[in-house]
């Protein structure tokens, strides 16, 4: 198909995809299942590529039962890492990444001082499950804390690629680097979307095919 020399479009994809029940579920009732519908799909978009780097693909294998994978679908999905010694980001990054983190200590102190005085006279239990779930939100909801997610955010930003992916601390990220995203609860949408083009881009290939 000639594609009438259309740039292919890319997409990078984040394990949230497939394992995250509450966003799989277009896709399939388990992490196997949603894999082999999404590279079913995948298979019909010549138009478009998609990747994973390979931290994020291991990830996934701990979900997945790879022998049920067919080779000939799993090779739509991409897997490569970012050229994390070529790539340049704008220095004012840094400085965000470490206001932000310096603001998360901060408050992380604050709940943990809190909970030593127990100003409500909750019991032991009850003192360290309220300090762990508070201390979590404090530091690592809407942050990237892992190296996968830098993964992630670089690989798409190389290609610039479409990211897909339900972390809030990616989209945050992502967005500072103008890098694009997509929740993946649209992504089935957005995918037959692209199905959708690509039988316009056959018909009107036949179509010119037959006039001459």
């Amino acid at each position: 198909m000639d594609e009438l020399n259309l740039k292919k479009g890319r997409a990078v994809l984040d394990t949230s995809l497939f394992v995250n029940p509450d966003v799989r579920r277009s896709f399939g009732e388990n992490p196997t299942h949603a894999l082999e519908n999404f590279l079913f799909l995948a298979a019909q978009v010549p138009i478009f590529e998609f990747y994973m780097p390979p931290s994020i693909f291991k990830e996934l294998e701990n979900f997945i039962e790879p022998e049920k994978i067919p080779g000939e679908l799993l090779v739509y999905l991409h897997q490569k890492p970012p050229k994390k010694y070529e790539l340049t980001l704008p220095a004012y990054i840094l400085y965000e990444l470490v206001e932000d983190i310096r603001e998360r200590v901060n408050r992380g102190l604050r709940i943990a001082e809190k909970a030593a005085r127990n100003p409500e006279g909750k019991s032991q239990d009850e003192v360290v499950q309220d300090l762990r779930r508070k201390y979590r939100e404090a530091l690592r909801e809407g942050i990237i804390d892992s190296k996968e997610d830098v993964d992630m955010l670089l690989l798409a930003r190389e290609l610039d690629a479409l990211l897909v992916t339900a972390d809030q601390g990616v989209i945050k990220w992502a967005e500072k680097l103008g890098i694009k995203w997509l929740v993946p609860e649209k992504f089935k949408e957005y995918m037959l979307g692209l199905i959708k083009k690509v039988q316009y881009i056959q018909d009107f290939e036949q179509a010119g095919e037959q006039e001459l």
